[in-house]
Order: structure tokens, then C-alpha cells, then sequence
């Protein structure tokens, strides 16, 4: 038959219930807390990359690549058409005003100038034929001049001497009549002579006139030529560096040909392109940063080229700081131009995150996880990013790619 348990008995059953169901729910909690392991990720502090809120300015910009080129930068051009025989600088080297860049073979402009040097020549021959032959034909004119006068005064003779007879009865009036049309004709010849004289000196006039145009045009054509030879020994005319030169030895080159530049290294600008798709945000008067290494420079656009070339437009950034030690020739810089300003608002610093599609939020540093949270993200440029809403100055924000848990709301932090 059955007996009754002690009370021993049962207050040792009472204590292993206890017991089985203590383990029992020790192990629900060991099995809930691992599968919430399992389903909540982790990162190290170490794999993540994190930046403050701050407030501050932020300035969209739009990203240009550029190089550095002299502000000033004179194109020489080859005088004459000639063959480059010398060149006796070259791309990079210094030079001093007065000193030869290249030396230009004048051979065929020195025939030029000896042609026209010898029709000059000829011209002052001509001049002075024409003032001979001139002499000669006064000297005729002069001599018939007188002689003619000396007519015209015998025949006023013979008329008075004529109408004398014809007075006393001892002519008659056809005689005095024919003295009267001799006198009349030699008058006339003697018009005629003093005409002529004073026509011949105007053709002279005019003659030696047309010559001096002549002579005057072929002075200046021998000046030009004798400049032009001089500056076939191709010289700089101020101090600079050559940044290009024609080293093609016995080429021939045009006249207007570009042979030569040379730049004066004492101030830069900057040449940068970008994408013709923000065409319309380029004006000139914008502002624009340099950046040469971890230096910025401000700068200004003051030109944009209205051309496009390869689906790129050209502008150029005149630096307020132009002649900085780090500046010089053909340095590749980054240009950011400015668009928009917010003077004042919530950053942070720029950094993987932001560069894909973020979906308007961030992950925040909360204790020993991240949490992430709703933000409109505003202007940026390469340095900050602006947080319209959904965090504090002060908070801490991941910045380094989260892609992999964009869908996760916390990510433990270990």
C-alpha cells in the first residue's frame, strides 16, 4: 500500500522542480539572446570611419579637373617664311630679354630685300632723268620763248611802221591789215609757248609725285624687310621661360607661323574642364577653390569657353593668390566652382557614405550600437555635407560605407 512522503521528501522535490525549471529558463534566455546575435550584425569601431555634427558653412560645388598655366604667355611667331637652321633654347629653358630662341635661314628674304633695294635704286635714276628731261624741254621752251618774243616785238614794229605808211599816204590798208594778223598769231605761239612751259612743269610735278609714293611704299617695304631680318634671329623680348618650341631643325615655317612661347613665370591661372552637362552653372564671376595637395587657393572664373569640345566645355580661374610658391607650369590641381552657399547649418565631413544613394539617412553612435535615423541630406562638396534634420550638433554619424547594412535599424557595436 502506498505511504505518505515525509516532509523531507517533499521539500526535496520542491527544490529540484525548482532547479529543472531555473535551467529551463536559462536556457530559453542563452537561445533568445543567440538568435538575436544571430539576426543584429556587429562591426568593430575599428572598420568604421565616424565625424561629428558641427555647424558651419557649406558651399555646393561642381568638380573640375585643371592645370596650371602662365598668366601670361607670349606666342612668337616666324617673321618671314623661312627653314629653321639653329635653335638654340629650348622647352623649359630660362631666358633673359636680348637672348636668341631660334635662328631663322633669310636667304630668300635677303633676295627680296637686295630686289628691292635695286628698283629703289632705279627709281632715283628715274627721278633724276625725268628732272633732265625736263631741263631739256624748258631749256627749248625758254629758247623759243625768246625768240618768239622777239617776233612779237618786230611785228608790233612792222604794224606801227605799216600804219605809218598808210598815214602818209605811201601803204595801203591790206598791209596794215596783214601786219596786224602776223602780230595776232605770234601773240598767239607765244601763249602757246608760256602754256606749254607751265604744262610740262606740272606733268614734272606730278611725275616726281607718283615716284615719291613709290619710292616712299618700297622705303617702307625695305624697312619692314630689314626688321623682318633681324627678327630672323628669333630673340625674347622679356624675361620668361620657353614653354614651347619648334625644334624641328631645317623644317620650312610660314610667315604668322607660331614657333615658339614663352612665359612669364611670375603669375599662374588656372585651365580646367569639365562636363558640358553644367554648362549653364558656369558664369564668369563665380568663385572657385584650387586645391593643390592639402592647399586650397580662392579663385575667380573669368572666362568660359563657348565652345565644346568632346562633350567637355574649358573655363579659366584667376587666383587671388597668383603667384603662390606651389603654383608652376602644367600642374594638374583639382577646381571645385561654387553654386550655392549655406552660411550657416548642420555638417559633417564628407566621406563614403555620401557618395551613393543614401536614402535620406544616417547611422548615429548610440552607446554600443548604431542606430540609424532619418536626415535630409542638402548641399555637399568634397569636404562636408549638409544635415537639413534628424540630428544634433554634437552627434556622432558613420561616414564610411554602409551599404551592406543600409536595411539594418541598429548595428551593435564591438
Amino acid at each position: 500500500m502506498d505511504r505518505e512522503l515525509s516532509a523531507s521528501a517533499k521539500q526535496a522535490h520542491k527544490r529540484k522542480r525548482i532547479w529543472q525549471t531555473g535551467i529551463i529558463l536559462v536556457l530559453i534566455a542563452v537561445a533568445v539572446f543567440g538568435f538575436k546575435r544571430l539576426i543584429t550584425p556587429s562591426l568593430s569601431r575599428a572598420e568604421i570611419r565616424t565625424a561629428e555634427v558641427e555647424r558651419g558653412p557649406v558651399a555646393a560645388t561642381l568638380t573640375a579637373s585643371g592645370v596650371v598655366v602662365p598668366e601670361h604667355e607670349l606666342a612668337i611667331t616666324s617673321p618671314i617664311q623661312a627653314r629653321i637652321e639653329q635653335v638654340v633654347h629650348h622647352t623649359g629653358d630660362k631666358v633673359q630679354t636680348g637672348d636668341q630662341i631660334l635662328l631663322l635661314d633669310k636667304a630668300f628674304t635677303q633676295l627680296a630685300y637686295e630686289k628691292l633695294k635695286d628698283e629703289a635704286e632705279l627709281n632715283e635714276h628715274k627721278r633724276v632723268q625725268l628732272r633732265l628731261q625736263l631741263q631739256k624741254k624748258l631749256n627749248a621752251l625758254i629758247s623759243e620763248l625768246a625768240i618768239k618774243r622777239m617776233q612779237v616785238k618786230s611785228l608790233q614794229a612792222q604794224l606801227g611802221d605799216e600804219q605809218y605808211l598808210l598815214k602818209i599816204g605811201g601803204g595801203t590798208q591790206e598791209r596794215v591789215k596783214q601786219a596786224e594778223l602776223n602780230l595776232k598769231i605770234a601773240q598767239q605761239e607765244l601763249a602757246q609757248i608760256e602754256q606749254d612751259m607751265t604744262t610740262e612743269r606740272q606733268l614734272l610735278k606730278a611725275d616726281e609725285q607718283e615716284l615719291r609714293f613709290t619710292m616712299a611704299i618700297q622705303s617702307r617695304s625695305i624697312e619692314e624687310l630689314e626688321r623682318k631680318m633681324e627678327q630672323a634671329e628669333v630673340r625674347a623680348d622679356r624675361p620668361g621661360v620657353i614653354t614651347w618650341v619648334n625644334s624641328e631643325t631645317g623644317s620650312n615655317v610660314n610667315a604668322g607661323d607660331v614657333i615658339a612661347r614663352l612665359a612669364d613665370l611670375s603669375s599662374y591661372k588656372v585651365q580646367a574642364v569639365m562636363s558640358d552637362a553644367f554648362a549653364g552653372q558656369l558664369q564668369t564671376g563665380a568663385q572657385a577653390t584650387v586645391r593643390i595637395n592639402e592647399t586650397d587657393l580662392s579663385g575667380t572664373i573669368i572666362t568660359v569657353d563657348p565652345t565644346v569640345t568632346n562633350g567637355t566645355i574649358t573655363f579659366y580661374v584667376a587666383l587671388d593668390e597668383d603667384n603662390n610658391q606651389l603654383l608652376r607650369p602644367n600642374l594638374r590641381v583639382d577646381v571645385y566652382v561654387t553654386t550655392a552657399t549655406k552660411p550657416n547649418t548642420l555638417r559633417v565631413k564628407n566621406g563614403p557614405y555620401f557618395s551613393g544613394n543614401t536614402n535620406n539617412q544616417v547611422f548615429i553612435v548610440r552607446q554600443d550600437e548604431l542606430v540609424r535615423v532619418p536626415a535630409q541630406v542638402g548641399v555637399s562638396n568634397t569636404d562636408y555635407v549638409e544635415l537639413e534634420n534628424g540630428v544634433q550638433p554634437g552627434d556622432e554619424v558613420v561616414i564610411s560605407d554602409m551599404q551592406d547594412y543600409a536595411h539594418m535599424p541598429k548595428v551593435d557595436l564591438k
